[in-house]
């Protein structure tokens, strides 16, 4: 028996697709070609059975037919000279009188991945958009797309676009959902597919008709239309009221986004209608399929942040239970601290209690933290709680308790007496860094009211030759001369003995000049040491102000049903940002104009203000830049000023969200001022593949509303430093549009 992908096994087939008795029985030429197909999606290479299988297509059988054309499609750009045959006998199917042919045959045409294809397949996608026949019609306007993907960067078709506009007033309503998604790829250049008043309210009235996939769609497109008036807005909002009450978790998410957005200046309407979708997001966080009860918890917890009751009374359906997967547990706790009140307190607490006993680490980890989170507002409750873990003597579950009460101690100082109390014996089962530098921290700043404090530090100190963490080293050099204010004739020595270790024998030049700081402010005295060390702390209510603080719903509606709300809004827009760039053609897009009309032709069309004559894909920047502050400063002195330019800023600046940008398009950040600081400012670095090296200084001017843009080359290259100008000036105006 010949060996699978064998040359016996294909002259085999060869043999069967030629043999006249084989052709003459529909079921054992069917069985072969099966064969071939297998034999295709397992990796052989069957193309020499090119033309038989060709030949094949000369069936009335829907179901050989679309055997053959699945192989068609696969093998016709590896084999340009038979394509033809496969092309002739496409387009000879596509005028078959049996409408569900002339449907397959057309799919398979626009499936073809070679080059020249558009100039056949444009006639039949034409006569198929006026087919008598919904499936073919169907096929026919996803055509187009496929088409305009084919042509590249060629002019959009003005007739075809008119066409598909036309065909929104289609009969069947898959080809009116359809028509809107090719419009939309077609249209990507100009900013997609133009929802005007007619086109809205036609589909308005056409939602009735959809399947659930449909409405969904055509929700999230209606989003684009801006009622006039009031009460137009009060119509449409009507209209869809009813598809809150959706079976499909989809259209509801997309009905709730449309009326959160129409409604931005009716907080009260907004209000109502979250409230309406409490129901179906209840019942998608208690949902079998664990992606979409992990996405409507996302949801709820946007939710929360501007509407912190909101579920309060439902807060049992956001307990976990065994079999769930640790992410959709995290999540639940999460949300459960964003529901705590008087009435559930004891619940929620015993709850979170049971998940830090779990036999897994992190999850421990987290709930203990989640106590932590409600400690807050109920100090007294969960110190009890968390005292009472460190009984257990593990040492995640020590580590966890003891950073928790370092937080808390700063935050709620009424619990700084039972704190201090609790600590006794936790060094013992601690073994890692976070852990030991919280219980560091705590007996070097409350170690006056810990009995035992100098004795536990001085255990830290006997071992710090065999102290594997440079950090626990410093903490423990911190804590200890806090500690010796406090209390001198205890610590003296072992303040000694540790200072000269670190300085004499520490090989981390961190731990050294850290120690020698310290060595140097003791010979200052004692005043100088605790006016340094135990200057007054910062008010402790600004962060509980600050948590507390409630959004606006506005805030977020643009977000909702989107990804954001899984990702986080900085981390999408370094994601998406590469994208933006690549769809954005203007110079500035601060200076693009947006043209609305009445008529569906008209599209959000910006104005092209060309800037020089290069793009952006002349220039390739590496990834593996590295550029340390010293070689910047060294190199950014001896370069000249290649280009200076000012953007308009009207947003405060995100440095996070610039810089995630920047990465994805190999920018490299090397310094950056804070959010909030009075002259903000960033330097930049990034290299082409060709070695030119480009150095950025970013300069924002609250007072003028500017970002003065001022960048260096290391090779006098107009072209190079056009294109770079232009990626980064198309970086900051996406990052510029996501903060707004």
């Amino acid at each position: 028996m010949p060996y699978l992908g064998s040359e016996d096994t294909l002259k085999e087939l060869k043999r069967a697709l030629s043999n006249p008795h084989v052709q003459g029985d529909c079921l054992r030429y069917r069985n072969v070609i099966q064969r071939v197909i297998r034999y295709m999606t397992q990796g052989v290479d069957v193309s020499n059975v090119f033309m038989e299988m060709v030949k094949a297509s000369a069936t009335v059988d829907i179901v050989q037919k679309k055997l053959v054309y699945l192989y068609m499609c696969t093998y016709a750009p590896l084999k340009p000279d038979l394509a033809l045959l496969a092309i002739n006998t496409l387009c000879k199917d596509c005028s078959d009188p049996n409408p569900m042919v002339r449907g397959l045959a057309l799919r398979s045409m626009c499936s073809l991945r070679m080059p020249g294809i558009q100039e056949y397949i444009q006639q039949p996608i034409l006569n198929g958009l006026r087919d008598k026949a919904s499936y073919v019609r169907r096929v026919a306007v996803l055509g187009c797309a496929k088409m305009q993907k084919l042509q590249g960067d060629c002019e959009v078709d003005g007739a075809l676009v008119n066409e598909l506009y036309s065909l929104l007033r289609d009969q069947d309503p898959i080809v009116v959902v359809n028509c809107l998604r090719s419009l939309e790829e077609i249209l990507e250049q100009e900013g997609g597919v133009v929802i005007n008043k007619p086109i809205a309210h036609h589909l308005l009235n056409r939602m009735p008709d959809l399947d659930q996939w449909g409405q969904s769609e055509v929700l999230t497109f209606l989003l684009r239309y801006k009622p006039r008036c009031e009460e137009e807005l009060f119509d449409i909002l009507n209209l869809l009221d009813g598809y809150l009450k959706s079976s499909s978790s989809s259209v509801v998410m997309a009905a709730t986004k449309l009326f959160l957005v129409l409604a931005r200046a009716f907080p009260h309407v907004q209000t109502d209608v979250l409230v309406r979708a409490k129901g179906p997001l209840l019942a998608a966080c208690t949902s079998e399929s664990r992606e979409l009860c992990f996405t409507a918890l996302c949801h709820v917890r946007q939710i929360l942040d501007s509407l912190p009751g909101h579920f309060s009374s439902h807060y049992k359906k956001f307990f976990s239970s065994y079999s769930e997967p640790h992410y959709i547990k995290y999540q639940k706790m999460e949300v459960l601290c964003k529901l705590v009140n008087d009435e559930n307190m004891q619940q929620i607490l015993e709850e979170l209690r049971g998940y830090c006993t779990d036999v897994s680490v992190e999850l421990a980890q987290r709930a203990t933290f989640a106590i932590g989170n409600i400690a807050r507002t109920y100090t007294e409750q969960c110190v009890k709680i968390l005292t009472e873990l460190l009984e257990l003597k593990q040492d995640h579950i020590t580590s966890a308790v003891v950073q928790v009460f370092r937080d808390l101690v700063w935050l709620c100082p009424q619990c700084i007496e039972s704190v201090s109390q609790a600590l006794s014996g936790c060094e013992e089962t601690i073994q890692d860094a976070e852990g030991k530098q919280a219980l560091i921290w705590l007996l070097g700043v409350h170690g006056e009211r810990v009995p035992n404090a100098p004795y536990v530090l001085e255990d830290f100190v006997e071992n710090v030759k065999s102290e594997a963490f440079s950090v626990v080293k410093m903490e423990l050099l911190t804590a200890l001369v806090r500690l010796f204010i406090a209390r001198p004739a205890e610590c003296q020595d072992m303040l000694g003995r540790l200072l000269y270790y670190c300085l004499e024998e520490e090989t981390d030049m961190t731990v050294r000049d850290r120690a020698l700081f310290y060595y140097r402010l003791l010979q200052a005295g004692m005043k100088e040491t605790e006016r340094v060390l135990c200057s007054p702390a910062s008010d402790h209510s600004l962060q509980l102000l600050g948590d507390q603080a409630e959004g606006s719903v506005n805030a977020w509606a643009s977000d909702f049903n989107t990804l954001v709300s899984i990702y986080g809004k900085e981390k999408w827009a370094g994601m998406t940002a590469s994208k933006t760039i690549a769809l954005t053609s203007t110079d500035s897009p601060y200076e693009a104009s947006t043209v609305v009309g009445e008529e569906p032709l008209m599209s959000d069309q910006k104005e092209e203000v060309p800037f020089g004559n290069t793009s952006s894909r002349d220039l390739t920047l590496i990834p593996s830049t590295d550029l340390t502050a010293e070689q910047f400063e060294r190199t950014w002195l001896n370069l000249g000023v290649g280009c200076q330019q000012t953007l308009p800023w009207q947003k405060a600046v995100q440095p996070d969200t610039i810089q995630a940008a920047l990465q994805v398009v190999h920018i490299q950040t090397i310094a950056m001022s804070k959010t909030g600081s009075q002259l903000w400012k960033a330097y930049l670095g990034a290299q082409d593949d060709t070695g030119c090296v480009f150095l950025t200084e970013l300069l924002f001017e609250p007072e003028n509303a500017t970002m003065q843009m001022l960048v260096k080359q290391s090779e006098d290259k107009l072209e190079a430093l056009q294109a770079f100008l232009l990626v980064l000036k198309n970086v900051l105006g996406a990052v510029a549009g996501l903060t707004s």
